[in-house]
């Protein structure tokens, strides 16, 4: 790996959500040979990315709006960041379906029909359903659209580590796009935001932010597969697939929850997973998958605050190989980056979004 030296020092003076001015250094950032980085857009908390019709991106976030990321003259670089939706409650997530933009609130998820003609000031969005919990606490909600042309969304464990009588915490669920049949798939899931399916066998991966309070290196973050819906992936017993919780786990069987496929370095924060579907990376990309490790806040030492990449086994079931793909956030135990979400887009690139520097990265790739 090396310094992207040939890519010129790109700052801006961005602030953050803490106010604290943020240099984006592009120098500072390392990615494979071959591979080169650039700003596409500066978007204020950029979290969830969805692309829609004509490349606009759209971007969720964690105060109140969403935005629409136009690059309309095609060159890799936005030429406009517009407000589609504003006055929401913490919209982390977005997805775009059919024309239709699909906004997670902390209770609420909504939408705004053929979003791509109604880009010229904020839309009121239609509520689909909004009887999720009021818990902001691993409140974020992630969407995405399924193979089976559901809707998939998280509603997490409202704490660190708690056992809650309602069924429905700690869980990933899916409804149809109008809001019926709303059922849980998995259950023992603390806090996912980040999912997608394997383009082969349409299995659900997702990520899981392990519980705090146990130490730098306990538990491990995780990568997880579904193969059956209804599956148990442990919380608030068991971690890390084998690690009992000292309150909750007593008398708990380990071959009663589905391990992870694979851990990662405890409070590494990992948030989007997605499958890498363009051909404009080398052969050696396909069939793999990309992590965005948001990072540590409690760590002694921090992890995180990187772009990581997963190979899998030829039968689509384990991972073979977990390494780093961009990083650079951290220098020393200083960041100035945080990873969030990462976006196929359809010439091949990537898109990542770091709601730290507020700016949306396109990741792209040349002989």
């Amino acid at each position: 790996m090396q310094s992207l030296k040939a890519i010129a020092l790109i700052s801006y003076s961005i602030f953050a959500s803490s106010c604290i001015a943020q240099e984006v250094d592009l120098n500072n950032l390392v990615l494979p040979d071959g591979f080169s980085i650039s700003v596409y857009a500066e978007v204020n908390g950029p979290r969830q990315l969805a692309l829609g019709a004509d490349n606009i991106v759209y971007v969720g976030g964690v105060r109140d709006r969403v935005s629409a990321v136009l690059d309309s003259n095609g060159d890799g670089s936005a030429d406009e960041v517009l407000t589609v939706a504003e006055g929401l409650n913490a919209p982390n997530g977005v997805a775009h379906h059919q024309g239709d933009l699909y906004i997670g609130e902390i209770n609420r998820i909504s939408k705004i029909s053929n979003i791509s003609s109604r880009l010229s000031q904020p839309q009121a969005t239609e509520t689909i359903i909004d009887s999720l919990p009021r818990e902001r606490h691993h409140g974020f909600k992630f969407l995405q659209i399924g193979p089976d042309g559901k809707m998939y969304f998280p509603v997490g464990g409202p704490c660190n580590v708690c056992l809650r009588s309602e069924e429905t915490f700690a869980t990933i669920q899916r409804m149809n796009l109008d809001g019926g049949d709303q059922e849980i798939v998995a259950h023992g899931v603390r806090n996912t935001v980040g999912f997608d399916w394997h383009p082969q066998t349409a299995e659900l991966w997702f990520t899981d932010n392990g519980r705090d309070n146990l130490g730098d290196n306990i538990p491990a973050c995780e990568i997880n597969r579904l193969t059956e819906v209804g599956q148990h992936f442990g919380f608030p017993f068991i971690h890390q697939g084998d690690l009992p919780d000292p309150d909750f786990g007593i008398g708990k069987s380990l071959n009663d929850f589905i391990p992870p496929v694979q851990k990662l370095v405890a409070h590494s924060a990992p948030l989007g997973l997605a499958f890498y579907q363009g051909t404009m990376f080398p052969e050696e990309y396909r069939n793999t998958f990309f992590v965005a490790e948001h990072g540590s806040w409690n760590r002694s030492e921090k992890s995180g605050y990187r772009v990581a990449m997963g190979k899998i086994s030829a039968d689509n079931s384990s991972v073979t190989e977990y390494v780093s793909f961009l990083e650079g956030f951290l220098q020393g135990q200083a960041n100035w980056g945080r990873p969030v979400d990462i976006l196929n887009m359809r010439d091949g690139s990537i898109l990542i979004s770091d709601d730290m520097a507020n700016v949306i990265y396109r990741v792209s790739y040349a002989n």
